[in-house]
């Protein structure tokens, strides 16, 4: 089954602990911190995504687009965080790093830019429990979905498959219903929603449209046979 992260900044940050609330029955709380220095956008941070874990039971997926992860990321998982995404383009060591998230206990995921290969990062791939294709140039919302990404989504899960990993794909940008089952019959299985869910009238209906649209092209899509 297709999971569906609502991405957080596309919500209120005035009522955050609401937000959260609104997005019953997603699977991740998707938490896009930035820095302003990796990305040209600053957003929040751990005393946030530390406050954030207390005020609801949905895990928190974090996406760190920032400068020296090597440093800060192991944070996260201790703010309470159950998954912690790093980007490739900003890890001195990426293999360290991962293993460091998970020994502390979260999910390790890598995130690439769109014009990132994946094709180098193939053996690190069995370090990794998610890997993030951006969609959109990271750094804000409500950017337009990138239908070049397509490729390199399918490429990623030839990889996935060849070397028999349980990966999640996931994907990030633009992602709503007109977008949504072009990423699922290429090859992605969790799905980050900003303004499709939050610019809904109701986000937890959103949350189950998307994942309906998802699972529907996902049962037709070629890399999931037998899947």
């Amino acid at each position: 089954m297709a999971q569906i992260n609502p991405s957080i900044l596309s919500a209120d940050f005035a009522r955050l602990a609401e937000e959260a609330q609104a997005v019953e029955g997603a699977d991740w709380l998707h938490v896009d911190v930035m820095d302003n220095h990796f990305v040209p956008n600053l957003t929040l941070g751990l005393p946030i995504v530390e406050s954030l874990s207390r005020a609801t039971d949905t895990p928190l997926d974090c996406h760190l687009m920032i400068e020296d992860p090597d440093r800060w990321a192991p944070g996260y998982v201790e703010a309470g965080a159950g998954s912690v995404t790093f980007h490739v383009e900003a890890a001195a060591a990426p293999v360290r790093l991962a293993r460091e998230i998970r020994a502390k206990g979260a999910r390790a995921s890598m995130a690439l830019k769109p014009a990132t290969p994946i094709e180098p990062y193939e053996d690190l791939l069995p370090e990794l429990d998610m890997l993030l294709i951006m969609t959109v140039e990271p750094g804000f919302g409500g950017q337009s979905f990138l239908d070049i990404m397509l490729p390199k989504i399918r490429r990623t899960r030839e990889l996935i498959s060849r070397h028999g990993l349980e990966l999640w794909l996931q994907v990030d940008g633009g992602v709503s219903e007109s977008t949504i089952e072009r990423c699922a019959d290429a090859g992605a299985d969790v799905f980050v929603a900003g303004s499709a869910v939050y610019g809904a009238k109701d986000p937890a209906g959103a949350v189950r449209a998307l994942r309906a649209k998802a699972d529907g092209a996902t049962a037709f899509a070629p890399w999931a046979c037998g899947h």
